[in-house]
């Protein structure tokens, strides 16, 4: 499998992942994607876990930046009601968006994490940009159609992930630092 393919680690949701394993590794900058990552498309506000979730890492001192390919109007407002910043329209796969935005924002790749629930953007995008990325599994199964074509790429590269061993669960990692 392509190292583009392939993600530094996997989790079952954003929610499972202990907020002490960001800065154990030296992340300051959490990057993380909208639909189907933070809460379902269908869904126009945080949830409740949602905004626990960015409370904890908050709490922290980290920073947490929504990534979304999606319309400008719907990521906007919904960061804005969790209290977080965000980039539309990032154009994942492609990796320039994200490289503009890390120079920008004078982010040193080692300390930057983004998390997302697709290998066909999310990951391609992050490891594009030579920043470390967590593939998370969907949250819900009603998605838009692009999503669905691009999980018809998605679902042969993930069963070869898990299969081969390919990307260890974040609990692994976290376990190697103890």
């Amino acid at each position: 499998m392509r190292h583009r393919n392939r993600p530094f680690a996997l989790a079952n949701s954003i929610f499972e992942i202990e907020p002490s394993f960001y800065p154990s590794l030296g992340i300051t900058t959490v990057l993380v994607d909208l639909d189907n990552t933070l809460d379902p498309y269908t869904v126009s506000d945080p949830t409740k876990r949602t905004i626990e979730w960015k409370e904890s890492l908050i709490a922290l001192g980290l920073r947490i930046v929504i990534l979304s390919n999606n319309s400008g109007k719907r990521v906007r407002r919904y960061a804005e009601k969790l209290g977080v910043e965000c980039r539309c329209f990032m154009r994942k796969p492609f990796s320039g968006p994200l490289k503009k935005f890390l120079a920008e924002e004078k982010l040193e790749k080692n300390e930057v994490v983004l998390i997302g629930d697709q290998i066909q953007t999310d990951v391609k995008a992050a490891n594009g940009a030579g920043i470390r990325v967590i593939l998370t599994e969907p949250l819900d199964p009603q998605e838009p159609p692009w999503t669905k074509f691009n999980r018809i790429f998605d679902k042969p590269k993930r069963e070869k992930i898990f299969k081969r061993k390919l990307a260890p669960h974040w609990k692994e990692i976290l376990n190697e630092q103890a």
